[in-house]
């Protein structure tokens, strides 16, 4: 009875120590991890901007470019590293290869949900809330 006791309660002691997304601030992340290239407003004029081989894009225009609407997915994967290609997969470091937090569930328009990093969906709301 006490190992069924302690088997059950381990998920809930475990899960309680777990940051929870809200916990996760998209705004800070971006500081520290993308601002040097993409500028701390995301015109792509951050200090490091000038050295690399190819321009920074404007995050700013993400919507723009996608017809209105922000390409949430899209802007994970390219941030995880998981879908790039060209010279800006040479040049932007892929964050997915290292810790980016516990995980959250997000859905997709047909209600699949799909675990991802807590980090990962925080900067991509950041992001959203910075289209022009």
């Amino acid at each position: 009875m006490k190992r069924i006791l302690a088997t059950l309660a381990l998920p809930a002691l475990l899960s309680a120590c777990i940051e929870g997304p809200e916990e996760v601030d998209g705004a800070t992340f971006y500081e520290t991890n993308c601002a040097a290239c993409h500028g701390p407003t995301g015109h792509g004029d951050g200090e490091l901007a000038e050295g690399l081989p190819v321009p920074p894009a404007d995050l700013t225009q993400l919507s723009a470019m996608n017809g209105g609407v922000f390409p949430r997915d899209q802007v994970m994967s390219y941030v995880d590293g998981y879908h790039r290609g060209g010279l800006y997969a040479e040049v932007m470091p892929e964050f997915g290869a290292g810790d980016l937090g516990p995980t959250v569930i997000v859905e997709d328009e047909a209600g699949v949900g799909t675990p991802v990093p807590a980090a990962l969906l925080a900067v991509a709301n950041y992001l959203a809330g910075i289209q022009e």
